[in-house]
């Protein structure tokens, strides 16, 4: 009798001891997942929080487990920004229902949030935080495609609708040129062509700058282009108060580039440094720094400037075709290198503060 007991016995505890390394194998499993993960049991205390979790909250976990909801927000390291983010949250899911949300931190970083309760559950509250930034970007980038596909279409189309009529006009006005001499009046037909012609080379430069053509590649020093570039620009950046310097790399670094294409890539960035350090106010000594640098397969041009700078709004927005904060601007420039850049299979990263400047880094693949 007692030795079935002790038989019984030791199985429980032996079945005890199973489902403890089952529950610490997959206790395991959910502390190391790269998503963050929070438990909160029916009586709104948090009972489980994994690492990336504290990470993300940038708290020890000790310190979160035990806590309900009120003592989480009171918590004297959790940020204002998390808080404000952490009730948000509670509001979009308890009041509207809503049970998956996308949030960007303070660091530019986008998180799809997911909150998993009801029955399934048994009365726990279960939060999920998965980083979709890489996502974000991929979708950001098509999205940022398909709308310079449509640009080049509307150009094309508004090109031919216009150059149509001033065929016709100049046919007709070349027609009249005698009866115009016979009156006296050649200047008024030469100055009808000349400005009918002036209008079709807008409408063809600017046919070429919203789709540009594919790239005519020669290989040359990305830093003799620069030198260039700086020799075209230094004069007109002295005359609006800004200083031009080029931090030239040790060794020469060559790319297969379309020459003209890329320095109107480089032309366009430095001359948006000048306009943006025209825009501080005061007596504001403007610096525009050039670097080129090798990053594995690529040569890294960097264009920083201590200018005005943007708010993460206008970043959003900066390479849409036809957005522009100038007066006198078209929203072309910076949509039409994103995809000269892109032709070459190379990159365009911006960042920028509001009040500090704007760092722009082009990346090009290096010949090898």
């Amino acid at each position: 009798m007692l030795s079935e007991f002790q038989e019984t016995l030791l199985q429980s505890v032996k079945a005890y001891q199973s489902t403890q390394l089952v529950k610490n194998k997959y206790e395991n499993v959910l502390q190391h997942l790269d998503s963050g993960i929070m438990l909160f049991d029916s009586d709104g205390v948090l009972t489980f929080v994994n690492v990336q979790m504290a990470r993300l909250l940038e708290i020890p976990r000790h310190s979160l487990i035990g806590c309900n909801l009120l003592q989480l927000l009171r918590h004297p390291h959790l940020s204002r920004f998390k808080k404000k983010k952490i009730l948000r949250l509670y509001r979009e899911t308890i009041f509207y229902r809503k049970k998956n949300h996308e949030l960007v931190d303070e660091y530019g970083r986008y998180w799809l949030t997911t909150v998993t309760y009801g029955d399934q559950m048994d009365g726990d509250f279960l939060l999920s935080v998965k980083d979709v930034s890489d996502f974000k970007l991929i979708e950001q980038t098509a999205y940022q495609n398909d709308k310079l596909a449509m640009l080049g279409k509307i150009s094309a189309a508004i090109a031919h609708e216009i150059r149509n009529p001033l065929t016709a006009i100049r046919g007709f006005i070349q027609l009249l040129r005698p009866h115009l001499i016979q009156l006296g009046r050649d200047e008024y037909a030469r100055i009808i062509l000349t400005e009918i012609d002036r209008a079709n080379d807008i409408i063809y430069e600017f046919l070429n700058s919203s789709k540009p053509t594919a790239p005519q590649k020669t290989v040359m020093s990305i830093t003799s282009l620069l030198k260039e570039v700086v020799l075209l620009t230094e004069s007109e950046a002295l005359m609006k108060g800004c200083e031009i310097h080029l931090k030239e790399a040790d060794t020469v670094m060559n790319v297969s580039i379309d020459v003209k294409q890329i320095k109107q890539v480089l032309l366009n960035m430095i001359k948006n440094a000048m306009d943006a350090i025209e825009e501080v106010e005061g007596d504001h000594a403007g610096v525009i720094d050039i670097h080129v640098k090798p990053e594995g397969r690529y040569v890294n041009v960097t264009i920083r400037d201590n200018g005005n700078g943007m708010d993460k709004a206008l970043l959003a927005r900066l390479f849409d075709p036809f957005f522009t904060t100038k007066e006198k601007g078209t929203g072309l420039g910076l949509s039409v290198s994103y995809r000269i850049i892109k032709n070459h299979r190379g990159h365009i990263h911006v960042d920028s503060v509001k009040g500090a400047g704007t760092v722009f880094v082009i990346a090009l693949p290096l010949v090898i």
